[in-house]
């Protein structure tokens, strides 16, 4: 084991978590591609993410319980439960990439018609909420990109920046507990020699929430919410160019 490596991407873990405290998302983005260098068979590295995933996700909830919108929660959480059942039992039998691309499509354009509602007129009705919910479990379950899509259709919903951080770090946990015993019973005896290294990753990811909340209270709405539209943005973007290298497309 390097221990460069080692120290490395355990500061990268922690600052990651930080981060997607007030963002509500990103944390498997980023992760996902530290992971693959420890463990090079993809869906053990998503399983292994999907670990620190929902250990993140259960200490944010834990920090922000009192924010907690439990509307939203009721809104979402059972057609998550179901796209995160049905896209984590397809995980090792179904080519994820096309439904990445277009996935990674909407990520980009849906942000620019937000941010432009004023002018276009445009915005996703909340009648679409479970659509989008079904969406995120769906793709968070096959993938383990959840956030970026929840995060589209949430942010408008909930425009107090602690409730929203709290409310995404429930319906996360969510899809994590959904989606890890099925990722394990396919792929645990892959990772167990590792435990020592998961546990590392884990303790990164929650003492990161204890930064990510002291900037949750610093940082103003604006550039929180601002930041949350880049965020999928780029996601999109991110999303687009996995899909296309992973069908030889660039």
């Amino acid at each position: 084991m390097d221990a460069t490596l080692l120290v490395l991407s355990l500061i990268i873990t922690f600052v990651a978590a930080a981060l997607t405290v007030p963002a509500g998302f990103g944390l498997a983005t980023m992760l996902t591609p530290l992971a693959l260098l420890w463990f090079t068979e993809p869906h053990e590295a998503i399983t292994v993410v999907a670990i620190i995933h929902g250990s993140h996700n259960a200490w944010k909830l834990k920090v922000l319980r009192e924010n907690l919108d439990v509307s939203s929660i009721k809104r979402f959480g059972w057609v998550l439960v179901i796209g995160a059942l049905i896209g984590a039992s397809l995980n090792s039998y179904v080519n994820s990439d096309p439904l990445l691309l277009i996935v990674g499509l909407a990520l980009v354009v849906l942000p620019i018609l937000s941010a432009t509602e004023r002018w276009t007129k445009l915005r996703l009705p909340e009648t679409e909420d479970r659509l989008g919910g079904f969406g995120s479990g769906f793709l968070g379950g096959l993938t383990g990109h959840q956030g970026a899509l929840r995060a589209l259709f949430l942010q408008n919903r909930i425009p107090d920046k602690a409730a929203y951080a709290a409310t995404a770090a429930a319906l996360a946990l969510v899809v994590d507990l959904s989606r890890i015993p099925i990722y394990l019973s396919f792929h645990g005896s892959g990772i167990a020699n590792e435990i020592p290294l998961i546990v590392g990753f884990v303790i990164a990811a929650i003492l990161g929430v204890n930064l990510g909340k002291v900037w949750l209270q610093k940082w103003k709405d604006s550039w929180i919410r601002n930041g949350i539209l880049i965020g999928i943005t780029f996601s999109g973007i991110l999303y687009i160019r996995e899909a296309l290298m992973a069908m030889d497309m660039i």
